[in-house]
């Protein structure tokens, strides 16, 4: 019979180890076997992840006491035999639990409790979590988030992402790391450049997904199907005042289409002379609004009627401005792209929706919940 404490190393074949050599590995030292708990009934098959480690009942013969194995990252099991005990093949494929790896988890649109409850889970667990703030906002703040989740969080900024990643993947081989996302990992095209190098270097990732405002946008009452490709709507300057997304919005208008703009975010940004000076000095965080947004379109509208051209929108064109989606003080106002140019919608984030033209009857009817109260009725535009 086994002993109550025997290392791996001390028997003559492996019992109760991981096969790592199965799978290219060299055998793990910290795979212990104890002798456990003697099983109720001797045909059950099941496996109890707990404090002690992982103990696994057995499926065939007559057996005495069951060992309790230390986890092993490698997550692969084996079945033994040693004198008259048999450890069993319990498991058909690796235990639930995961190592060594970097996590891209959504944190929803609205509060510290939008995470999931997979998302928290692993955030808890995690030995370092980031929390990127640049390409989007929650509504609290960042003690709030550490207040909820148990953790301190690491804020990782433009720079930090796009340029010193390394930092991030930094031992994600050997434990878990987290990067958390305002609203969903995929919505923006730079965790999609996260994943690529992270598989380049061998780490595994996985994601969890959350609600976005790509597809939160549908709670205006337009459908989430009769939308296009969606543009994003930046700060003009002095010398720099791009109309090309201008284009999108007209084939979506052609093809019956709404358009989702996304509004310019502006976080620790350098001014021109503090970047060639190679100067740390940031300009104050700047969030584009659905006002703001709405001149800029009238005034691409006003260009491409100076140059004779047939604007794809024009200052009657029906629009839906949206603030703070998901939050429980979210606003949405329906009118013309004209008052969109004047209605309030408070504090950031905005996005403007620009309508492809003829409406479904319950479209019409939701969006009338929303009418700017000195317009007509959408029934009307």
């Amino acid at each position: 019979m086994l002993g109550t404490n025997l290392w791996k190393e001390s028997l003559p074949s492996p019992v109760g180890t991981y096969n790592h050599t199965l799978h290219g590995l060299s055998p793990c030292p910290l795979t212990r076997v104890t002798a456990g708990e003697t099983a109720a009934d001797p045909q059950s098959r099941h496996s109890n992840l707990s404090k002690g480690g992982v103990r696994l009942a057995a499926s065939v013969g007559t057996l005495g006491p069951f060992p309790t194995f230390d986890p092993c990252p490698c997550a692969h099991w084996s079945p033994v035999l040693a004198d008259d005990f048999v450890v069993p093949f319990a498991l058909q494929s690796p235990p639930s639990l995961e190592f060594e790896m970097l996590y891209l988890i959504g944190l929803g649109l609205g509060d510290a409790k939008d995470i999931t409850v997979k998302g928290l889970e692993v955030v808890r667990r995690c030995s370092r979590v980031y929390l990127e703030a640049y390409t989007s906002v929650l509504t609290v703040g960042k003690d709030a988030l550490e207040e909820f989740y148990g953790r301190k969080l690491i804020l990782a900024d433009r720079e930090e992402v796009e340029q010193e990643a390394d930092n991030i993947f930094k031992d994600a081989d050997v434990s878990d790391v987290a990067f958390l996302v305002v609203g969903d990992p995929f919505g923006a095209t730079t965790h999609s450049d996260l994943i690529l190098r992270a598989t380049k270097l061998g780490i595994p990732y996985q994601v969890i997904h959350n609600a976005s405002i790509m597809n939160a946008v549908g709670c205006c009452g337009l459908q989430l199907y009769k939308f296009g490709e969606t543009v994003s709507i930046v700060f003009w300057t002095d010398t720099w005042r791009p109309e090309s997304f201008f284009d999108k919005v007209k084939k979506n208008r052609e093809n019956g289409m709404h358009t989702l703009c996304l509004l310019d975010i502006k976080v620790k940004e350098q001014s021109l002379e503090n970047l060639i000076r190679g100067r740390k000095i940031y300009e104050p965080p700047r969030y584009m609004s659905v006002n703001q947004a709405a001149q800029q379109l009238l005034e691409i509208v006003h260009n491409q009627r100076a140059r004779g051209e047939e604007p794809a929108i024009t200052e009657e064109t029906l629009c839906v401005g949206l603030a703070r989606v998901g939050a429980e003080d979210q606003k949405i106002a329906a009118g013309t792209l004209q008052q969109m140019c004047t209605v309030d919608l408070g504090e950031p984030l905005h996005s403007l929706v620009i309508t492809g033209g003829t409406l479904h009857p319950l479209e019409m009817e939701m969006l009338n919940l929303f009418s700017i109260p000195e317009s007509q009725s959408i029934n009307g535009l």
